[in-house]
């Protein structure tokens, strides 16, 4: 495993593909995501993604990987200290294929789920709700469930009665503007716009008591 680890921190183009498609099949089998893990591997694939086209299957391999590795805490605390680690799954949620996507959003889930109070300004701090909220209309069925799973984990629990209210309705015309988009390809840039200035107005809801 470390060699592998070796040959994707420093080896030759596609020495790095070789080694992470490696990797990628090895980490089938689960006992060995905790040696994949323990060789250092989070910092190379982050690197990695970081380089590599969005939508490749290069990083679908990669993103793939990663989600596996981030079911331990040692890689989700790794991503979350890498320099780019949060904000390059969110360029993968966004710019990635499809499959890419779902991986994105299943390891960010991850983490907000295993420590909401840890992670949870480090995703939001990235710019994620643009494109959860994209998410939630383009992806697959799975990762629509998890973009919606994600984006109520984001939000700040009601404050009181009236901010409670606030979200409820926020929450309806996301509901009624999305229900309206029959098609990925129908999403135009404008409706995105108005969904994501809703989803932020919600938060600022249910945040204002606080300061």
């Amino acid at each position: 495993m470390v060699l592998l680890v070796g040959i994707l921190l420093c080896g030759s183009i596609q020495g790095r593909v070789d080694a992470v498609m490696t990797l990628y099949n090895l980490s089938t089998y689960p006992d060995n995501l905790t040696p994949i893990l323990n060789a250092g591997a989070i910092s190379p694939l982050i690197l990695l993604l970081k380089d590599c086209k969005k939508a490749s299957k290069v990083a679908e391999r990669t993103m793939a990987l990663l989600q596996s590795l981030m079911v331990f805490e040692e890689g989700r605390s790794a991503v979350a200290n890498e320099e780019r680690g949060v904000l390059t799954l969110v360029e993968v949620l966004e710019e990635g294929s499809l499959q890419s996507r779902e991986h994105a959003v299943t390891a960010l889930l991850t983490m907000c789920q295993s420590s909401r109070c840890k992670y949870r300004q480090a995703i939001l701090q990235e710019g994620v709700i643009p494109g959860l909220l994209e998410l939630t209309v383009q992806g697959t069925a799975s990762a629509r469930q998890k973009a919606h799973s994600l984006l109520h984990l984001l939000r700040d629990p009601p404050r009181s009665p009236s901010s409670s209210s606030a979200s409820v309705m926020s929450e309806r015309i996301v509901s009624e503007i999305t229900s309206h988009v029959e098609t990925p390809d129908a999403v135009s840039v404008n409706v995105k716009k108005i969904v994501t200035d809703v989803a932020l107005h919600n938060m600022e809801q249910n945040t204002s008591g606080v300061v």
